[in-house]
């Protein structure tokens, strides 16, 4: 049995590092059990992890990422670093039998996603979970449930687009981000994988991938000159599922105007199904024989939605969904459902993302695992 309470340690503190201290800090609030305890803050810069973690309810602050794997008092590692630093620490964490919440993407090749998913299915009592907190939005649970229901018939065509313009600006700086050995692959690691994880969610695994690349800006500027940028602006993809159904696959960094439109429908026998991140409270169902589509609200009576507030249209949010994540982990650790995405999972996400990225036109194939 695991002991009670655990111990986390948190490794990075940008972005998604405040959003994993949120959710460590409000996972009990909202849905009970034995508080975890927030044993080390660690960050490369002495000063904000000392501050922040006690911003964020840390214990202790640390430089040194692999002391903090080892430190006893660490059962859960959550690791939001830069996208090179992912392999590195969540072998380290399995290794010395911790728990891992790992943010997307799982790896900067698809051979270091294998090399991964196989050390955690080596390590079976370890539990693996990536960072895909999409999947956790209500309305998105309920799409999912009522396309397993038949609500729409049999799912035929997917068409999915997830957009930003964080790159749009051609005087934006060049970074880390833009480099294969940095930031891995572009748009398709940083926004696509997450419309593929709700992809295969929603349609089952893909069969074949024909994909095209686009790199919009060449070079940006550094404080060395101007930089080279390796990594893919926008990527493209006509999909067919195992299943039979075909797919449309769009994703840019580079989109003006766009914030966060991960946007997908679906069309099946029966009726049709619509969702947009930018509205994630909305979920928008048409019925076969029915003039026009009906909005579904998010409310109480779906999932997860009612431990956050009992009245139904009151919107859930981002952060939310990453509560629920941290749920997720600690439920799989105490013994109940399997976690998910797990490595095995991301693993799935990353053979279909990569196929994308290196189709350049010609149809690959994947095999139905992924």
């Amino acid at each position: 049995m695991p002991r009670t309470p655990l111990g986390v340690a948190l490794i990075g503190t940008g972005f998604m590092g405040k959003c994993h201290a949120m959710a460590w800090n409000n996972v009990t609030t909202v849905f009970g059990g034995a508080r975890p305890t927030l044993s080390i803050l660690c960050d490369a810069d002495t000063d904000r992890a000392t501050q922040l973690a006690r911003d964020w309810g840390f214990a202790r602050a640390a430089t040194d990422w692999r002391a903090t794997i080892a430190d006893p008092s660490v059962d859960i590692v959550s690791i939001t670093t830069p996208n090179d630093m992912h392999r590195p620490m969540a072998e380290a964490a399995l290794e010395a039998g911790k728990h891992v919440w790992l943010e997307k993407p799982m790896a900067l090749t698809l051979d270091d996603a294998r090399a991964m998913a196989n050390l955690a299915d080596a390590h079976p009592d370890q539990v693996t979970i990536l960072g895909y907190n999409y999947l956790r939005s209500p309305a998105f649970q309920a799409a999912r449930a009522l396309i397993t229901a038949g609500e729409i018939g049999t799912p035929m065509s997917f068409r999915g687009t997830y957009d930003e313009d964080y790159s749009a600006d051609p005087d934006l700086p060049w970074s880390w981000r833009m480099t294969h050995q940095g930031g891995g692959l572009g748009a398709l690691g940083d926004l696509g994988c997450h419309l593929v994880g709700q992809m295969l969610a929603l349609m089952g695994p893909v069969a074949h991938v024909i994909g095209q690349t686009q790199i919009a800006i060449p070079t940006r500027q550094s404080p060395e000159g101007p930089m080279a940028v390796e990594n893919e602006d926008t990527a493209y993809a006509l999909l067919s599922f195992a299943s039979g159904a075909q797919g449309v696959f769009a994703t840019s960094r580079v989109a003006s105007g766009r914030k966060c439109r991960l946007h997908w429908e679906i069309h099946g026998t029966d009726g049709s199904m619509v969702f947009d991140q930018e509205n994630m409270n909305e979920l928008w169902i048409h019925k076969r024989g029915t003039d026009g589509f009906t909005r579904h609200l998010t409310g109480p009576d779906q999932p997860d939605f009612a431990p956050f507030c009992p009245a139904p249209g009151h919107n859930f949010g981002f952060n939310e969904q990453k509560v629920v994540e941290a749920r997720d982990l600690l439920s799989a650790i105490a013994g109940g459902p399997k976690a998910a995405p797990d490595f095995a999972h991301g693993l799935a996400i990353e053979t279909v993302i990569h196929a994308m990225a290196t189709s350049n036109g010609t149809p690959i194939s994947i095999g139905h695992d992924a």
